[in-house]
């Protein structure tokens, strides 16, 4: 698997050894020595590398956002998050990661971008930056409605969608009830660039 493409030897960086201890289809752990550009000497670390992924914020016309509860295996829990998904092509490019993001808010809510609706890039973040190169590319889009027919991805574990309001979705963020990395970045993100407001607590 390739290193993220985000992630590159510069300014002062540079990559004296990598070597694989693990690798299958979906991640792969290797273990570096770099030399960074407040020490000369190599630190060594072990880093997972898995595919960027996209992660999106589905507003209906109402206001309201779909989360979906999904099992996740390595917490042994069903939690609540916004739809998200991995991009398998590592050479993707703006326009193909937009469609993904459309494919992954069909597969996972039922829900499609309206006519005349709009996918906005938020941008992106590093869900993990000491343990992996893993990045996510933000969409916020709006206003989504009901597929006339729901093509699930065969193998996702989502339990329930639903739509909640903006007071709704803070004190579920408040409580807990959202606990996943990607979903409260996001909100985060929303709320910096102006599409939500705090005030709605």
């Amino acid at each position: 698997m390739k290193r993220s493409k985000l992630v590159t030897d510069k300014d002062g960086w540079s990559t004296v050894s990598s070597e694989t201890n693990f690798a299958n289809p979906f991640l792969e752990v290797v273990t570096e020595k770099v030399k960074t550009p407040s020490n000369s000497e190599a630190r060594t670390w072990t880093t997972i590398r898995r595919k960027a992924a996209v992660v999106i914020a589905p507003m209906t016309g109402d206001g309201k956002f779909l989360l979906i509860k999904e099992e996740r295996i390595p917490i042994r829990a069903a939690i609540w998050s916004m739809p998200a998904g991995q991009i398998d092509n590592h050479e993707a490019g703006d326009e193909e990661i937009k469609k993904i993001a459309l494919k992954e808010l069909h597969e996972e809510t039922g829900y499609d971008l309206a006519p005349a609706g709009e996918i906005v890039p938020l941008g992106y973040f590093f869900t993990s930056a000491g343990l992996t190169d893993e990045h996510c590319y933000f969409f916020f889009v709006r206003p989504v409605q009901k597929a006339p027919k729901h093509n699930r991805e065969e193998g996702e574990a989502i339990l329930e969608c639903r739509a909640v309001g903006m007071d709704e979705l803070w004190q579920m963020i408040a409580e807990g009830d959202i606990r996943d990395s990607n979903t409260l970045a996001i909100c985060a993100r929303l709320a910096a660039r102006g599409f939500i407001s705090l005030d709605a607590r």
